[in-house]
C-alpha cells in the first residue's frame, strides 16, 4: 500500500503542469540624480539592462521586446479650444487634466503596438494612445476614449515640447539579453522624482517587469531663489520689489540725457 501510494505521488509530481519560469531584469541607470543650472539645456540618461533567469533557473527564451514607460511628477493642466467669433480667436472652452504626468516618454525596441495585443495594451497603460489621462468633466473625473479632442490637443502640445514622446527605436539590444535606452530630457523637464516602469514580453506576452527611479533638481543660484521663494515669499517679494527699483533708478541716472 505504501508503494503504490508512493508511485502515486511521484506521477503526480510529474505530470503536475508547473508553471513557466519567469524572466528577472536587472537594471541600472547612468545617473539617478539630474542637476538643472542656468546652462542646463537637456540631457540623454541611459538606462542598462541584463535579462537573466528567476531563481529556478529557467532557460531563457528568444525574441524578447521591451517597453520603458517614464512618468514624471504628477499635476493638473488645461487644455483650451479657441473658436473665432466676431472676427477675434478666443477661449471657447476648457478641459482640465486631473493628477497626469508632467513628463511621459513610452521607449520600445520596435512599435508598441506590434508588441502585445491592443487588449494587455490597454490593460498595462502601454503607449501614449493607452495611458489613462483622467479629466474633469463637469463634477466627474474619468478617462476618455484615445480620439477625444481634447486629449489629442494636450497630447500633441505635450508633445512639441518634449515632454510627450513615444519612440519604437528608443531601446537597442546589444545582445540577446544585454539592452540599452536612451532616455531624453529636454531642456524645460519638471522637477521631481522620474518612475522608470520596464516590462520585457515574449510572443507577445509580458515575462518581467522591474522599475527604478531617478530625481531631477534644480542646483546653485536657481536652487537658492526656488527655496527664497517658497520658504520665505514675503522677503522675497520685498528684495524682488527694491531690486526692480534699484535697477530702474541705476538705468534712469546712466541712460538719462544731459
Amino acid at each position: 500500500m505504501r508503494r503504490t501510494a508512493g508511485v502515486l505521488i511521484c506521477l503526480i509530481i510529474v505530470c503536475t503542469p508547473w508553471p513557466a519560469a519567469a524572466e528577472r531584469l536587472v537594471v541600472s541607470l547612468s545617473t539617478h540624480r539630474v542637476a538643472i543650472t542656468s546652462s542646463f539645456n537637456g540631457e540623454d540618461l541611459v538606462l542598462f539592462g541584463t535579462i537573466e533567469p528567476d531563481d529556478r533557473g529557467g532557460a531563457l527564451r528568444s525574441n524578447y521586446d521591451l517597453v520603458v514607460t517614464v512618468t514624471g511628477p504628477r499635476d493638473t493642466f488645461r487644455t483650451r479650444r479657441k473658436e473665432r467669433f466676431l472676427g477675434i480667436w478666443i477661449n471657447m472652452d476648457t478641459r482640465e487634466f486631473v493628477s497626469v504626468p508632467s513628463y511621459l516618454a513610452v521607449l520600445a525596441n520596435r512599435a508598441v503596438k506590434d508588441i502585445a495585443s491592443a487588449e494587455t495594451l490597454r490593460r498595462l497603460q502601454m503607449g501614449l494612445d493607452n495611458y489613462i489621462l483622467p479629466q474633469r468633466i463637469g463634477p466627474d473625473i474619468a478617462g476618455t476614449v484615445s480620439d477625444d479632442p481634447y486629449r489629442l490637443a494636450f497630447i500633441r502640445l505635450e508633445s512639441d515640447q518634449g515632454l510627450y514622446r513615444e519612440q519604437s527605436n528608443a531601446v537597442t539590444f546589444l545582445t540577446p539579453t544585454v539592452f540599452r535606452a536612451a532616455i531624453p530630457l529636454p531642456a524645460y523637464v519638471p522637477t521631481g522624482t522620474y518612475l522608470i516602469d520596464v516590462k520585457l514580453f515574449s510572443g507577445g506576452t509580458l515575462v518581467g517587469h522591474t522599475n527604478t527611479a531617478l530625481e531631477i533638481i534644480k542646483a546653485g543660484f536657481e536652487q537658492y531663489v526656488a527655496d527664497a521663494a517658497r520658504d520665505h515669499g514675503l522677503l522675497y517679494g520685498v528684495v524682488t520689489a527694491l531690486i526692480a527699483l534699484v535697477t530702474g533708478w541705476l538705468a534712469s541716472i546712466i541712460f538719462r540725457r544731459d
